[in-house]
């Protein structure tokens, strides 16, 4: 989407959340975005992950639309900085919300798999926002990834200040959100487990049911792959 035709290389997840690197982001303005790292080709793992596995509680809730008993789950790992992931939010999400998840048909689960500390942040205010309403969160996703260009190239800090006050979070709620440690270090947690456990390593990446979907994919795709689970 909008790309020269180069695909970019798969990158190792290097993110180590401390306090240090959290506070320092803080005090810094204007830094450098973190390129997206998704390829742009459409691939289905060769070995499909356990559903298990991928349905398995960590140390933050799931946040999901959709029933429960879902025939098909579909677990989408995104970091709020990558712009691939902006682009399928925008193009491709509200298609799938519209035809399988606002009619009950599927299950969507969202989770954080930061690239950079910037996005780190992001997930946390999404997060402090919601206070685990599952439709709030995806509102404020969404809402990020819109806006994504303004608080990632630009001061960060005020941005998502003005973003969480939007919200109804005052500057004191903002800023404990951001500083929250144990809330940083779940994130962290989560995101080893499936880089160690489910093997993902860029941004945006997808389990439907268990088979791993790397890179974007167009609406058309995704159908392919959930209309036959529905009518098996």
């Amino acid at each position: 989407m909008g790309t020269s035709g180069k695909t970019t290389p798969i990158r190792e997840p290097t993110l180590i959340i401390t306090r240090r690197a959290f506070t320092t982001m803080l005090s810094l303005t204007g830094l450098a975005a973190v390129a997206g790292f998704s390829p742009l080709r459409f691939i289905s793992d060769a070995m499909a992950q356990a559903a298990g596995d991928v349905a398995k509680p960590v140390s933050l809730p799931d946040m999901a639309l959709g029933p429960k008993d879902a025939a098909v789950t579909i677990t989408e790992f995104a970091s709020m900085t990558c712009p691939h992931c902006a682009a399928f939010n925008e193009q491709v999400f509200p298609k799938i919300k519209a035809e399988y998840i606002d009619t009950g048909k599927i299950r969507y689960v969202f989770r954080e798999f930061p690239l950079d500390i910037k996005a780190a942040a992001g997930s946390m205010l999404s997060r402090c926002i919601a206070n685990g309403d599952a439709p709030k969160y995806f509102a404020v996703t969404d809402m990020l990834f819109r806006q994504q260009n303004d608080w990632v190239m630009k001061n960060t800090t005020e941005t998502l200040t003005r973003i969480g006050k939007q919200a109804g979070l005052t500057q004191q709620q903002v800023e404990a959100c951001l500083k929250d440690q144990a809330l940083l270090d779940k994130i962290a947690a989560d995101q080893k487990y499936a880089s160690d456990v489910l093997k993902v390593d860029s941004t945006p990446t997808f389990f439907i049911n268990g088979e791993k979907i790397k890179g974007e994919a167009s609406f058309e795709e995704f159908a392919k792959k959930i209309n036959p689970l529905l009518k098996s």
